[in-house]
């Protein structure tokens, strides 16, 4: 017992409450009670299909309750019953100090079909990756490829041996500052050169399958001058002949001066072979590439001879030149060697790759597509480097850049930002109209639904995480491998756990079953569920919702007047996680198992956890509201930044930088010191107070609570702090006379819990249960037996939808006007199961299908619209301030009572 807490019997040890949680990992009785239940071996699979050549992968699976203890190893075996050299570590465990997820990384040259995990011992690889620390660099060996790893200096990676040969070296970041920006006719501004300055490196995982290396730092100029943190993980796999990296920077500048005018990750290749024997590819579309000599001697006048001219153009070393037709032998000083050439992504749909000799001479135009994979090579037959992009023309504009193949040492550029694009524009939109009071604000929020306010439409602090990999070759690879290579680099192996195991575990909280289409209404449903996906897939595509920063997000709200998403009226704008749609998106990949879900919600996450968040400065943990900019909106809240958005990416996948934005959350309940959500429309004077913070109890509470418990669960260095947070807020919460119901409570940052209220409150609004806080209450539900808790809950849940008399009649006043009715069909749900009520249950689907959404007599079509520059697919009553609660309702009203399903 502790604070009049007991964790629940049906799911934990009585009494181990009472014991801090890290000391459970370590428990013999933890280990005892995960004797009791037999664990199936889980089936997995891959995502998209087997892949075609050797892949790498990190997934993380669930396990039910009490099933293993915190250090359970496991064995993975291939469909044919081969043992897999397997690395594991856990992500999460339950509160009774079993384990809850598991994370686990393979390397294999030829991959199955599918794999079955399960407890045992893993199978070790025959060649270890190894990590070996010195003074001032790391070395990280694969047994194929080694990197080393400098603790210092503006190297990332001094240089990569494959066997004795160097393939690379000097792998820095580069970037370029422009101090402003061209207004029409006028110039563009000074560019200054920066490059990476290391401050720390951090070996997180160092093998036997896997090595994890974190670099940390800032650019550097020549002149001293520091901007741009950065946080660079380098990925490197047992036998693997490639390093995976995965490159974050955060802006830290108010958007209104210095801009990057490019962003990239810069190499060295020294270069070894005859200037015919050295190669240069570019994978464009599909498997279409350029394939090119830096001296070709294929075109020619003269004809050297067809064993000359096939090797080099497959890429292989060719015959002594002695053995050439000697009109070719002694004329090739005549013969371009062409040292420069540059692919060129500025728009989604639209690249181009040029070429010249060398510095100071013409540029000649090469070829032009659409959408380039992002992959590119520059070698030649005693060893090349390979180096992509993902999202390479979805996050334009991009470039890949070759300098200098005419001589001893190349030099390679992977740019995530152009440097042919012009500087990044960053400055807030508009003069702000004068709006310089609250009252003047309020008033432009009722007319374009933005919430405005001086200084506050900044970019200072938001991030950006970009995935890099870079190969070691031994030699120039064929088009069919390049292939196979550029494919990886748009879409990564990624193995995937079984519907079943996701949702028979309850690790998200039971409000999700399989796709059911057994009986009509069901499958109405579902086809419903399939056309906004669809929808909205396809309107990624036709509006062209790609772009550095903006893609992964969708808009708000539908223009029916233009034909257009309101992309340019305040609030309506991008839509900023507004009501959750990454859950509707995660939630639906949970019960499906579609690949094309996944991508979408996996690109929404790494949209939404960065650039809609900040992680540097006062305002630290919050995001922002929707807008005509992801940061323009001076609402900066917790229903943004919320961990119940991320949770899902980082235990399926194990990210190591998702885990990072979940555990920045952690003491984000101090960012209402520096900033009251409530400010505008507050009536009274508030001064912020360590020991009675003003905090919502819906919005603000549920982001919080799904930061404590996600730390509590990982077990992090905060695990203890967020816990007593976690449970001392539930506890008060539930000690409210009209708990929920209440709206708020006053907040001590010290003790975690709220001040008692013996007054009963009504404060009730449409948006505080849609922002994740169904969902976190069913988890903690779930994990805690608290059933006051439980209580204040399940009371907010049956009243939302009730009658005002009912309201009145257990609250002492009705809530109000209140909209969003089908969105919270799902609560109604939730309480009828919780409390075993039929009537419940019947007016939840009543609600589903009759409230103020998507109705099921809708024309759940598009039709083809023509707006002023494209032709598109339009439903004009779509929108996503209805689309994901829509869809959450869907699924959590089927998964709750779809049993009671009735017809419309």
């Amino acid at each position: 017992m502790e604070n009049g807490t007991t964790v629940s019997r049906r799911t934990v040890l009585a009494g181990m409450a009472a014991v801090p949680a890290v000391s459970l990992l370590d428990s013999p009785a933890a280990a005892a009670f995960a004797q009791q239940a037999e664990v199936q071996e889980v089936r997995l699979t891959w995502l998209e299909g087997k892949p075609s050549t050797a892949a790498v992968t990190t997934w993380g699976t669930p396990w039910p309750k009490g099933a293993l203890p915190a250090n359970q190893s496991f064995a993975l075996k291939a469909a044919d019953g081969t043992a897999v050299p397997l690395q594991s570590w856990p992500t999460a465990y339950w509160p009774d100090g079993s384990l809850k997820w598991s994370a686990h990384a393979i390397a294999v040259d030829r991959p199955a079909e599918s794999y079955t995990l399960g407890p045992g011992t893993a199978a070790a690889p025959a060649q270890a990756v190894t990590v070996k620390q010195e003074k001032t660099y790391v070395d990280v060996d694969t047994g194929v490829i080694k990197a080393r790893i400098r603790k210092s200096g503006s190297e990332l990676i001094s240089q990569i041996w494959r066997g004795d040969v160097v393939i690379a070296r000097k792998g820095q970041l580069v970037n370029l500052k422009q101090d402003k920006i061209a207004e029409d006719e006028e110039g563009g501004g000074i560019r200054e050169r920066y490059e990476s300055d290391i401050t720390r490196v951090t070996v997180e995982q160092s093998g036997p399958v896997r090595a994890v290396v974190r670099i940390e730092g800032r650019h550097k100029s020549r002149k001293g001058k520091t901007w741009l943190p950065f946080s660079v993980r380098l990925y490197f796999a047992a036998g693997a002949e490639n390093i995976r990296m995965v490159h974050t920077f955060v802006y830290d500048r108010d958007g209104q001066t210095d801009y990057i005018a490019g962003l990239g990750v810069r190499f060295r290749v020294p270069l070894r072979d005859a200037a015919y024997d050295r190669h240069v590819r570019f994978v464009g579309e599909g498997h279409g590439m350029l394939a090119e000599a830096v001296k070709g001697i294929t075109g020619l006048r003269r004809d050297p001879g067809a064993a000359v001219r096939a090797a080099q153009v497959a890429g292989t070393k060719l015959p002594d030149p002695s053995t050439w037709d000697q009109r070719v032998t002694t004329r090739l000083q005549y013969i371009p060697e062409w040292g420069d050439y540059s692919l060129s992504q500025l728009t989604a749909d639209g690249f181009t790759v040029k070429k010249r000799t060398k510095k100071g001479y013409g540029w000649i135009p090469v070829d032009q597509g659409r959408r380039a994979s992002g992959l590119g090579y520059v070698g030649g037959v005693s060893g090349g480097f390979a180096f992509g992009l993902r999202d390479f023309w979805q996050r334009h504009p991009t470039q890949l850049d070759i300098r200098g193949a005419a001589t001893e040492e190349a030099e390679v550029t992977v740019w995530l930002w152009s440097p042919e694009a012009g500087p990044m524009d960053t400055r807030f939109y508009h003069d702000g109209m004068g709006q310089d009071t609250y009252p003047k604000q309020l008033e432009g929020l009722n007319i374009t639904y933005e919430d405005y306010e001086p200084a506050f439409g900044t970019p200072y602090g938001i991030a950006r995480t970009s995935e890099l990999t870079f190969w070691a070759l031994a030699a120039t690879p064929t088009a069919s491998r390049l292939g196979d290579m550029a494919d990886q680099v748009r879409t990564p192996p990624q193995l995937i756990n079984p519907v079943d195991q996701l949702v028979s575990t309850r690790v998200f909280g039971g409000l999700v079953t399989p796709v059911d289409r057994s009986v009509p209404a069901k499958k109405a449903i579902e086809d419903h569920l399939d056309f906004l996906f669809d929808f909205y897939r396809g309107q990624v595509e036709s509006r062209h919702w790609y772009g550095f920063w903006d893609y992964g997000d969708i808009m708000h709200t539908f223009d029916e007047d233009r034909l257009v998403w309101r992309y340019d009226v305040g609030g309506y704008a991008w839509d900023n996680s507004e009501l959750s749609p990454d859950l509707w998106l995660w939630y639906a990949f949970l019960r499906s198992g579609r690949a094309d879900i996944f991508r979408f919600a996996e690109a929404m996450t790494r949209h939404t956890g960065e650039v809609d968040v900040y992680h540097l400065g006062q305002w630290a943990g919050l995001g922002t509201r929707h807008g005509v900019q992801h940061w323009a909106d001076s609402a900066k809240q917790q229903r943004i930044s919320t961990a119940i958005y991320r949770r899902f990416y980082y235990y399926l996948t194990a990210d190591e930088r998702t885990g990072d934005l979940l555990s920045e959350l952690v003491d984000s309940d101090r960012t209402f010191l520096v900033l009251d959500p409530l400010r505008k429309i507050r009536t009274e004077p508030y001064e912020p107070d360590p020991h009675a913070l003003a905090i919502g109890l819906g919005t603000d509470w549920s982001g919080l609570a799904a930061a404590w418990l996600t730390e509590w669960e990982r077990q992090g260095p905060k695990a203890d702090v967020a816990r007593t947070k976690l449970l001392g807020t539930m506890e008060t919460i539930g000690a409210m006379p009209n708990g929920f119901v209440t709206g708020g409570g006053l907040y001590d940052l010290d003790t975690g819990r709220f001040a008692p209220v013996t007054a009963k409150t009504v404060s009730v609004s449409h948006l505080s249960a849609m922002f994740g806080q169904v969902e976190i209450c069913a988890e903690l539900i779930d994990l805690v037996d608290m059933p006051a808790f439980e209580a204040a809950w399940l009371q907010y849940c049956r009243l939302y939808n009730a009658t005002r008399a009912e309201q009145t009649a257990e609250c002492g006043a009705h809530f109000g006007n209140l909209i969003l009715r089908q969105g919270h069909a799902r609560l109604t749900a939730y309480a009828a199961v919780r409390l075993d009520r039929d009537d419940l249950a019947a007016r939840a689907w009543k609600e589903f299908y009759t409230g103020d959404g998507y109705g099921p007599n809708l024309p759940w079509t598009a039709e083809e619209v023509k707006t002023t520059l494209n032709p598109t697919q339009a439903a004009k009553w779509v929108s996503t301030n209805t689309t994901a609660l829509y869809g959450l309702a869907a699924i959590q009203t089927l998964a709750l009572v779809g049993d009671q399903i009735v017809n419309p």
